[in-house]
């Protein structure tokens, strides 16, 4: 079963180089052009099943890049709350004690006023588990005794999409990718995405193994086998979408 994440377009707010977390902006125009330019390319993928965050700038992509299927949303998908951060950018917050702190820590900290990195990667794992679930992918399989059938979950979905935010996608990066990464290694720019393939092998504590290898990750980007031998000697689980 194939999993795509993507990150949903420009905004304003992004243009401006603001903290957008629990403001609710729409897509601008530069964003639904970014989305046309590279659909056109053939960036982005098709789709059995597609997860949207509930916010304005996620469903707006989705509804872009997929207009006749249904988007199913997932609470859990909201971004973070930056909280005294929210709506402002570096230059209105460089000389706030707090931003400071912030920064020294690594992005560690919890927002001020808002919520911290584990709060809400818990929140976006949670999400994404439960995704995995209404897409067939049982319990079962999350604890490592069910195996998909032919590369799909149980409910026959071969292909799910995730329409989110950059948050989300580098928490649930953060969790499954080989070599492992940090949080922020995982960033990605607006309308840019990863691909991940649940495989054909046994699942365990919240992970799919890469090929027949049982050490690896819960995602693998394999496509054959040609793929999962590379796969195995590069140790990488995971690619970036591109045009």
């Amino acid at each position: 079963m194939k999993i795509y994440l993507i990150r949903h377009s420009i905004t304003e707010g992004n243009l401006k180089k603001r903290y957008i977390g629990r403001t609710d902006e729409s897509l601008c125009m530069e964003g639904e052009t970014l989305l046309k330019e590279r659909l056109a390319k053939g960036m982005y993928p098709e789709a059995d099943r597609i997860f949207v965050s509930p916010m304005k700038r996620c469903i707006q992509t989705a509804q872009i890049l997929y207009p006749s299927q249904e988007l199913t949303v997932i609470d859990e998908f909201s971004e973070c709350d930056f909280g005294k951060f929210e709506n402002k950018n570096y230059e209105e917050l460089k000389d706030m004690p707090e931003y400071q702190r912030w920064l020294k820590s690594g992005g560690a900290m919890r927002f001020p006023e808002g919520e911290s990195k584990e709060s809400f990667t818990k929140r976006s794992l949670a999400g994404f588990e439960r995704a995995l679930l209404m897409c067939g992918c049982d319990k079962q399989m999350l604890e490592g005794r069910y195996k998909p059938v032919g590369g799909k979950a149980a409910s026959g979905f071969s292909m799910a999409v995730f329409v989110v935010h950059g948050g989300t996608i580098m928490s649930i990066m953060e969790r499954y990718a080989v070599p492992k990464g940090t949080y922020y290694d995982f960033q990605i720019g607006n309308g840019e995405g990863y691909e991940l393939i649940l495989a054909d092998d046994f699942a365990a504590f919240g992970r799919i193994y890469s090929g027949l290898n049982t050490g690896r990750s819960g995602v693998a980007l394999s496509s054959g086998a040609d793929d999962r031998i590379f796969d195995h000697m590069d140790g990488k689980n995971y690619k970036r979408l591109s045009a």
